[in-house]
This record gives structure tokens, sequence and C-alpha cells, in this order.
């Protein structure tokens, strides 16, 4: 009996799954537009960014281990991606608030966006179960078109990927 439960309970989680990837948006697709508050209280649209590459990318919480690894990687980094016209953003449900706080503690100096509503997060298919961002990054090239997708990406590593992968499109 409680096999076929587990079973069954498997079964919907990967349906589930199935579902959500379903909705992230490919490599070609117009980037799904967006507004959202940053850190500092600003509306951030993603048509300000034409002309540059932006780094689109969804996490948990604030705060956290995989999260600040992540996030100070990319800081790292930032004059990398500086200098190949590419601008960083971050997303989570979290609140201004805890960006503000996060930016604060961690010295992190690029865009975190707020997403409480989690409509931008679903619309980017990046909704986990548990109603929190699932790790995943969007590479939008300059004229806002999707260029690149990772998906359940590896924090320690995903600034390096994202440069590559910058590296190559943008010849």
């Amino acid at each position: 009996m409680r096999h076929r439960i587990f079973t069954a309970v498997a079964s919907l989680v990967f349906t589930f799954a199935a579902a959500c990837a379903a909705d992230i948006p490919q490599v070609g697709q117009e980037a799904p537009e967006f507004s959202l508050p940053s850190q500092e209280g600003s509306q951030v649209s993603l048509k300000e960014f034409r002309g540059q590459w932006v780094v689109l990318y969804f996490y948990p919480k604030d705060m956290t281990q995989g999260c600040t690894i992540e996030a100070h990687n990319f800081q790292r980094d930032l004059p990398k991606y500086q200098q190949r016209h590419a601008v960083i953003v971050g997303v989570s449900v979290d609140s201004t608030d805890s960006h503000k706080e996060f930016c604060t503690k961690e010295s992190l100096t690029f865009k975190l966006l707020s997403d409480p509503d989690k409509k931008m997060v679903d619309q980017y298919g990046s909704l986990s179960p548990h109603g929190m961002a699932s790790r995943n990054t969007f590479l939008i090239d300059p004229a806002g078109k999707v260029a690149k997708v990772w998906t359940a990406v590896s924090p320690a590593q995903h600034s390096e990927d994202v440069l590559a992968a910058l590296s190559e499109v943008s010849k």
C-alpha cells in the first residue's frame, strides 16, 4: 500500500515538474517582459536593458548558503560581465527589504528584484513546488531574445559557465 502511494505521489511530482519545465522560455523566443521592484525600491524592466546582454538568474532565498555563493561569484565576475556589455539581474520571491539586507550584508551591487506575487517567476517557468524560485538562469541577447537557458544550476561554478557561454554567443 505504501509503495502504491509513494509511486502515485512521485508520478504527480514528476508530472508537475515536467509541466513547469514546458513553460520555460526556450532559446530563440522573445524573453517575457517584466517590471519588478529592486532592492533600491525602483521598478526595473527588461526593456531598460535593450542593447545589452542580460543575465537573468532566479534563486530560492536571500542569505542562504547556495544563494550567497552564487551571488558572490556573480559579484566577483561583474567587471568581466561589464566588459561584455552584460548586466546581472537576480530574482527571488523575497521582499525588497530582504534583498536590501542581503545586498548590504554581502556587498552586492547588481539588481535583485522582488517577486512576492510569483508572477514573473512563474512566467519564466521557474516556480518550484515549494513556492520559491528554482535556480534557473536565462541569458537574454541585446534584442530581447533568449540566447541560453540553464536549469537547476550548481551555484559554485555557475558564473564561470555563464561567462563562457556569453563569450561564445557574443562573438
